[in-house]
């Protein structure tokens, strides 16, 4: 367990956001939740917004700890399968074990960075290794936009993430593959859409 109280106290909060929702966050069910005395919890973090941004904090750095370490220990996939299943070995921890509390924790902190501007800007998604070594991918396979690809395919894994998070199940393979096919296909002609040449 780290040993610094205020971290105690922000993986305390996670928890407790995780399990009780955000109206379940107060600073008495993190001070149960951490095994600390009443009030060590307004001691460090004085209002509920303090908790909050310090909760916020602590997500986006375990999160940016996982993606940076994913990526440090794997290389760059060589071919699409390869992206397929690390993004499936990903997505299974994000949806089980403490990877899930953290996954419904961090939605919960997004709807509420909607009336908090200050959060939203500690949420915006950074560059780690695992991102890089999807836009790395991605450019190898010839992908021109191949950042912009990369966002576009990590969101939508992310919302597949929510998805299941909320009605339950794992997300397949096969709806990965897809995403994956989809960020490899080639931008369609000019002035040409799905409806043909010349429909609007």
């Amino acid at each position: 367990m780290p040993t610094d109280r205020r971290t105690v106290l922000a993986d305390a909060a996670i928890g407790v956001l995780a399990d009780a929702g955000i109206r379940g966050l107060t600073h008495r069910a993190v001070d149960r939740a951490a095994g600390l005395p009443a009030g060590t919890t307004s001691a460090y973090y004085r209002t509920r917004q303090a908790l909050l941004t310090a909760l916020v904090r602590r997500l986006v750095s375990l999160d940016q700890a996982e993606l940076q370490a994913l990526g440090d220990r794997a290389p760059v996939p060589r071919h699409a399968e390869e992206l397929v299943a690390g993004i499936a070995a990903f997505v299974e921890r994000r949806l089980t074990g403490e990877g899930r509390r953290r996954s419904l924790a961090r939605y919960a902190c997004a709807i509420e960075s909607v009336h908090h501007p200050e959060l939203r800007e500690i949420l915006v998604p950074r560059r780690n290794a695992g991102r890089q070594a999807v836009c790395d991918f991605l450019a190898a396979q010839g992908v021109a936009d191949a950042e912009d690809r990369t966002v576009t395919l990590l969101t939508c894994v992310d919302g597949l993430v929510f998805d299941r998070l909320v009605g339950g199940g794992s997300v397949s393979e096969q709806e990965i593959r897809g995403l994956v096919a989809a960020a490899l296909r080639a931008p369609s002609p000019a002035g040409a859409t799905r409806n043909g040449p010349g429909r609007p």
